[in-house]
């Protein structure tokens, strides 16, 4: 790749240091390691760190707090959205776990919730509350009892509390107080003052309301943990698209499966109709059509012969194809894709920051709001200690900040994973919240709105003689013999052509040779003109005024039609324009090409404005210009010509970028050539960012509502939350905030 130009540089170097410092530079990814060292998460499930501090009782194994490891699905100083948790939840037990330590942490929090459901009942029975309020009377009372049910309440508090205590005492070490130090102070109070009274100090025992806390807080993490692995897992599927192993053709001609870890760049691998690739690679025997989708969203498979390229974790269709490894491990597209998007969920959202300081803010006014609760009570109401504890503990507990730390993170991961499985991918996660912003577009004009290449766009008949196609056959027969440009793009427009006699090539006129026992000559005006033969036709002046070649094909002697040919639009071109336009964007295009061209390919596809016989220098000084005007600007471009304006640009998306994603300058990189992705990638900009307001609206509103309630102010009406009430509606806000992640969708 050629060097980045002057005009980038500053850009670069201010992103790459925001990335350095947001990511403590981040190790990049080796494929084959992740696949065959089982750490495939992401990890959106490290932005939930309280839970790795919370199974570290059944790991003890693990480091403790603040230790990390270096596995090759994390960051060696956690490279991924860890740092975007909220307070309290970023420092707690070791960092590396890969996707199986999440597994066994489920398992945990099953395993705590049963035995502690299980120790539950026979704390329900022995509560005098409960007797009482069952009408047991004396039935199931016994001397000692209340030491049982002490003794059977301690081991719920200590055993199935123990995450809750651990992850409090790690949020106090760090002076970052958090949801851990929330559910740690109320269990901590409801079990410390219940236990007073059992020996001896006057007042009500609630243990069976400690039992269900802690009941009721086990479930609901349990089930939110599954919830969060379930938003982060398409980064895992991702790097799951790659096979165990791969048939290696030996040196002898026989053919041995070997692990994917074995293969080295140079060697040749069968892949039989229906496997998937194991490695980027050019075919080099048989031909196929390939499934690239889950890798570029190309619906459609794409036909493969010797010499393509085709990439690692594709699958291929009915033929049976011999390919020569190009790439592997973390030079590989797949590697390179996990390792864009990793490093976009780690970057920083502007809208985690606003969150997290929200979440810190919540954390202390649920402290106080739990000591002003008891304080009113107290003092104010005249109610009993018992009353107002409860209280005090409910609105702890209610009121973690748990859903509104997750807002942002998992709406991060979710669009990032999903924008790479579409072949979109982020690269910078500021300047992608940016594009929701863009107000205008500006693309390259060859390449990104048309596809490079000549192709014929209209055929003018001068005799009934001849029909377009016929025409456009006989001139594509004399022309596959040459090598032109414009001939190429003839030969390929047509779909017959004939056996060519006497090919003879006219310099600097065009070529001429016998097709079907007529003497054909394809040539350009000047040709007409020094042999005197007339062309008046005012549909020629009207295709040349649009900045199209034309080439006449003269038969026997005569006139008989013209053929225009220019840079094809693409047939996307014109929707994708429609669509960002129907998003209020203004949408521009930069070309070298002359004002003909330019004004012809506006009109086509709608575009609001154009710059022509723009010299690839000037390009970046036109962005400034739009710029200039007070508009947030996006540039589109190929990534290498267009390095200048990508970097002068709000918002740079490399477009048609194939297996190349290492474009520095730009943003936003799209794998195909489709500038639909380019209305889907601003589109997904603007529905993430709904998604991230509906959480944020969501987890706020749930605590304006809640905290309320469970300090009483409906008392006077009846009606009273209690903690494990409490704590039910708190996992439930955190669940539903997942579940609405989820339903993020790509519109195209």
């Amino acid at each position: 790749m050629a060097e980045n130009p002057p005009g980038a540089k500053q850009k670069n170097h201010d992103k790459q240091h925001e990335k350095n410092q947001e990511m403590h530079h981040a190790k990049p990814v080796d494929t084959d390691e992740m696949l065959h060292d089982a750490h495939l998460e992401p990890q959106l499930v490290d932005e939930h760190k309280h839970h790795e501090s919370m199974a570290q009782g059944a790991h003890k194994g693990h480091a403790g707090h603040g230790e990390e490891e270096s596995h090759a699905a994390h960051g060696k100083e956690g490279s991924h959205a860890a740092h975007q948790m909220e307070p309290g939840h970023k420092d707690h037990g070791a960092a590396g776990h890969g996707g199986h330590d999440h597994a066994q942490m489920i398992a945990d929090f099953r395993r705590r919730f049963w035995i502690s459901l299980a120790i539950t009942v026979p704390i329900l029975l022995l509560s005098p509350a409960i007797q009482e309020f069952l009408r047991l009377g004396e039935t199931i009372r016994f001397s000692g009892d209340l030491y049982v049910l002490f003794a059977l309440s301690s081991v719920v508090f200590f055993y199935g509390g123990y995450p809750f205590l651990k992850g409090l005492i790690d949020e106090l070490r760090s002076a970052n107080p958090g949801m851990m130090t929330l559910i740690g102070v109320a269990i901590s109070a409801a079990y410390l003052y219940s236990g007073a009274v059992v020996f001896g100090l006057v007042g009500e025992i609630f243990f069976w309301e400690l039992a269900t806390l802690v009941d009721i807080m086990l479930l609901g993490h349990w089930i939110e943990m599954k919830s969060v692995m379930g938003a982060s897992r398409a980064l895992e599927e991702l790097a799951r698209l790659m096979p165990s192993d791969a048939h290696k053709i030996m040196p002898d001609g026989g053919v041995q499966d070997i692990p994917l870890s074995d293969l080295v760049v140079g060697d040749r691998v069968l892949v039989k109709p229906g496997e998937k690739v194991p490695a980027d690679a050019e075919v080099v025997e048989g031909k196929t059509s390939v499934n690239e989708s889950m890798l570029t969203g190309e619906s459609k498979p794409i036909f493969k012969e010797a010499g393509a390229v085709v990439i690692g974790g594709s699958i291929n269709g009915e033929g049976s194809v011999t390919i020569e490894v190009k790439k592997m491990g973390k030079d590989s597209f797949l590697s390179q894709v996990i390792e864009l998007v990793r490093e976009a969920q780690a970057s920083k959202s502007r809208t985690q920051d606003l969150a997290n300081r929200a979440a810190k803010v919540l954390t202390i006014v649920a402290l106080g709001g739990g000591g002003l609760t008891l304080f009113a009570w107290l003092g104010l109401a005249g109610k009993d200690l018992a009353f107002a504890l409860e209280r005090s503990v409910t609105v702890m507990v209610i009121s973690c900040p748990h859903a509104l730390g997750l807002a942002v993170p998992l709406v991060v991961a979710v669009s990032t994973a999903l924008a790479a499985g579409n072949g979109l991918l982020i690269r910078d996660r500021a300047a992608f919240e940016t594009a929701r912003n863009i107000q205008a577009i500006i693309f390259d004009k060859t390449g990104t709105l048309t596809e490079g290449r000549f192709g014929v766009t209209d055929i003018v008949v001068f005799s009934e003689m001849v029909d377009g196609n016929s025409l456009l056959s006989v001139a594509a027969s004399v022309e596959s013999r040459s090598e032109h440009p414009i001939a190429k793009g003839i030969v390929a427009s047509s779909k017959e052509a004939f056996s060519v006699e006497e090919f003879q090539a006219i310099p600097g006129k065009g070529a001429e040779g016998i097709v079907n026992e007529s003497a054909v000559k394809v040539v350009s005006r000047g040709y007409l003109r020094e042999h005197g033969i007339p062309s008046t036709d005012k549909r020629i002046d009207g295709l040349v005024s649009q900045g199209k070649t034309v080439v006449f094909v003269v038969i026997d002697g005569k006139l008989m039609g013209a053929i225009a040919l220019a840079d094809i639009i693409r047939p996307e071109s014109k929707r994708a324009i429609s669509m960002l336009k129907g998003m209020g964007i203004r949408c521009l295009m930069l070309t070298g090409d002359s004002k003909e061209v330019a004004k012809w390919v506006s009109e086509e596809i709608g575009l609001d404005e154009y710059f022509a016989e723009v010299l690839p220098q000037e390009k970046a000084s036109k962005v400034k210009e739009v710029q200039s005007r007070g508009l947030t600007v996006a540039m589109t471009g190929d990534g290498v010509n267009d390095a200048p304006a990508l970097a002068q640009a709000d918002v740079g998306i490399a477009i048609g970028a194939g297996t190349d994603v290492a474009v520095e300058t730009a943003d936003i990189i799209l794998v195909r050539s489709n500038p639909l992705d380019v209305a889907a990638i601003i589109g997904l900009a603007h529905a993430t960012y709904r998604k991230m307001v509906q959480n944020l609206a969501w987890a706020t509103g749930y605590n304006a509502i809640a905290i309320p309630l469970a300090a009483g102010v409906l008392y006077g009406y009846g009606i009273l939350l209690s903690p494990a009430l409490g704590a039910a509606f708190m996992s439930l806000s955190t669940i539903i905030v997942a579940i609405n992640a989820r339903f993020l969708k790509l519109a195209k």
